[in-house]
């Protein structure tokens, strides 16, 4: 099989197409032939040894295609069977061995490019909106990057709950699909400053809580323009990790709760993985949640992939066809 393969930690350039041999599925194991991966962040941070993963590297961590094989004590997926997966690393190939507890089923109606696109991002924006901090009708909430593919998944769940979406972006473009995904209100960061801007768009009173995949150069500005008891969800670190912090300080701007989440422990158990997953492809199936897969390329190029998703020239989702 061809797979992209990361031998030393680096930049993009570390990312070679190259062949591997066929892997096998060990017990408990299902071998999927790849359809389509998704491109994220995660990927980024592994490629670079920010997470470490041992090498050689075959990275990727979400994705979708057809059952091939089934390893000894599999029983919930068999072969020709249409499956996604995330929070697995070695989707870059044509052929990724899955965990079977990993696995969910994609409904009929659902396509596979779809559902690779859906997964990480999908199951992140459904653990923030309805765990971390369960929006409800009425709530004020920041969206950074609301053009990006978390962003319009974000927007789309929240308006989905009855808030009151006010998305950041940085180019008139997305802009105009931030809107298109129903936030309410856009800010232009590149052209105001944020914090200023929200607390006018709120009276004065500051959002309920702050879904930020950013990180170092919007923390600061997100504990501004919040309101006393609100929540900051720090989920990624698009432009560098948060330095450490000072947790007095929280007491003096409103009492403020800010937690680092991640998705491993929000579908650690299979039952709430399923549950989680049943409700994404429910609402995708149903029409309530376009997936805005903006950039395709082949498995080749995956270094292109990178390298445009790390210099922000992308908006909603990439995916690497295979």
């Amino acid at each position: 099989m061809h797979a992209i393969v990361v031998d030393a930690p680096g930049g993009p350039e570390v990312l070679t197409y190259a062949e591997r041999p066929d892997p096998r599925p060990g017990p408990g194991q299902a071998l999927v032939k790849v359809a389509a991966s998704g491109v994220n962040f995660i990927d980024v941070y592994h490629r670079e040894g920010r997470y470490p993963l041992p090498l050689p590297l075959v990275p990727g961590s979400e994705g979708a295609g057809i059952v091939a094989e089934v390893g000894d004590g599999v029983t919930h997926v068999a072969p020709g069977d249409r499956v996604a997966w995330c929070s697995v690393p070695g989707s870059y190939a044509e052929l990724a061995v899955v965990p079977e507890k990993m696995l969910v089923h994609v409904p009929t109606g659902v396509d596979l490019d779809l559902a690779a696109a859906a997964m990480l991002q999908g199951l992140t924006a459904h653990y923030l909106t309805r765990t971390t901090y369960p929006v409800r009708e009425g709530d004020q909430v920041l969206v950074h990057a609301a053009a990006g593919g978390m962003g319009l998944l974000l927007t789309q769940l929240i308006k989905l709950q009855g808030g009151r979406v006010i998305g950041t972006v940085s180019t008139e473009e997305k802009e105009k699909l931030a809107r298109e995904a129903g936030a309410d209100e856009v800010i232009r960061y590149d052209h105001v400053s944020f914090p200023e801007a929200v607390k006018e768009l709120t009276g004065g009173r500051g959002v309920d809580v702050v879904y930020d995949g950013v990180g170092a150069s919007t923390f600061e500005g997100d504990l501004q323009c919040v309101r006393p008891r609100a929540m900051i969800a720090l989920f990624g670190a698009a432009s560098g990790p948060v330095p450490p912090f000072d947790l007095q300080r929280l007491s003096g701007l409103g009492s403020l709760f800010v937690t680092r989440p991640t998705l491993g422990h929000y579908i650690a158990d299979r039952d709430e993985l399923l549950g989680r997953a049943h409700d994404l492809f429910g609402w995708i199936a149903g029409g309530q949640l376009r997936i805005q897969v903006s950039q395709r390329y082949p498995l080749a190029d995956a270094r292109r992939a990178h390298e445009e998703l790390e210099g922000r020239r992308t908006t909603g989702k990439s995916i690497l066809n295979v």
